[in-house]
């Protein structure tokens, strides 16, 4: 059975058992967006909570946040979120279909190393997240990778969009100011860091964390509730000393993988990958993903990461 199939077939039960529905499908549904039926909210709401007890409720040195998902524009602006939070999209000349360049190269190498079945390149994977669009390009061309909706090899050239949505805050249509949904919870967390200070005096090590909806222009049609637009996120940013953090990361990657494997999943499926230097953010000194093997093959599920001082 084909992977592809395979997440269909389970995307069809979740509908008909009441846990994953299409969103606004009366009115044609809108793409990669999804709504949570009876036993999927409450399945959703009891993952919310026993990730908030394991990690705030059950650790007294960790505070709980609940910031908003509009902030002032400037906050985007100075973590470079307006700048580098961009993917790279093709689109098929044949049927049109858009998709991200390096989920195209890295599935089709994936396919490609299942198939040839050779040693050299039994378990090696591609991975081109920071390569620039030009090389991108050249790989696909290199490649002659076709478009797997259409089987059509005619691209276009690859280009970056952001993937923060923009909306407006206002009345008066030439009076509104431009602003974002968070496309990650943590910015929340970094600038009411001096609150906490001044409020509650925490001492090293301590950690700020909070769950909630974020919001991403994705392009990953086909992939069921993974990578939407709208989804729910779930971080914590521990402050540590510089001379502690190698201690940090080991522990805290222990504790990230015993409470995924305690979620009920086969740890045969999940690995642990460190994140090359053109993949880690730029104030990252390491960064590892703890990846699970879905039916369209390994992809990041939680991180850790050292992020440094560096502002």
């Amino acid at each position: 059975m084909e992977k592809t199939d395979k997440l269909k077939q389970v995307m069809a039960l979740a509908k008909r058992r009441g846990f994953i529905y299409p969103s606004s499908e009366i009115y044609g549904g809108l793409s990669n967006v999804y709504d949570y039926g009876p036993l999927g909210a409450e399945l959703l709401r009891n993952i919310r909570n026993y990730w908030w007890d394991d990690f705030v409720t059950k650790r007294p040195e960790i505070y709980g946040l609940e910031t908003s998902v509009l902030m002032n524009p400037k906050v985007w602006e100075a973590s470079g979120h307006t700048q580098t939070f961009a993917d790279a999209l093709i689109e098929c000349k044949g049927c049109n279909n858009r998709t991200r360049a390096d989920q195209l190269i890295e599935d089709h190498f994936e396919k490609k190393n299942e198939l040839l079945k050779s040693e050299d390149l039994k378990g090696k994977e591609v991975r081109v997240e920071g390569v620039g669009v030009g090389e991108l390009d050249k790989m696909i061309n290199d490649e002659e990778i076709k478009c797997p909706t259409c089987g059509n090899f005619d691209w276009t050239s690859a280009r970056k969009f952001n993937l923060l949505f923009e909306t407006h805050i206002g009345i008066v249509p030439e009076s509104q100011s431009k602003t974002y949904l968070r496309g990650e919870t943590a910015q929340g967390m970094f600038v009411d860091f001096k609150q906490v200070l001044d409020s509650m005096s925490p001492r090293l090590p301590f950690g700020l964390a909070q769950s909630g909806k974020a919001f991403r222009n994705e392009i990953t049609l086909g992939q069921g509730v993974f990578r939407t637009l709208e989804f729910d996120l779930a971080e914590f940013e521990y402050y540590v000393k510089e001379s502690e953090w190698e201690k940090q990361f080991e522990a805290w990657r222990e504790e990230v993988e015993k409470f995924a494997l305690s979620l009920g999943v086969d740890k045969k499926n999940v690995r642990w990958r460190e994140q090359t230097k053109d993949e880690r953010s730029h104030y990252s000194t390491k960064t590892e993903d703890l990846e699970y093997k879905f039916p369209f093959g390994f992809k990041e599920w939680y991180a850790v990461a050292y992020r440094t001082d560096l502002i």
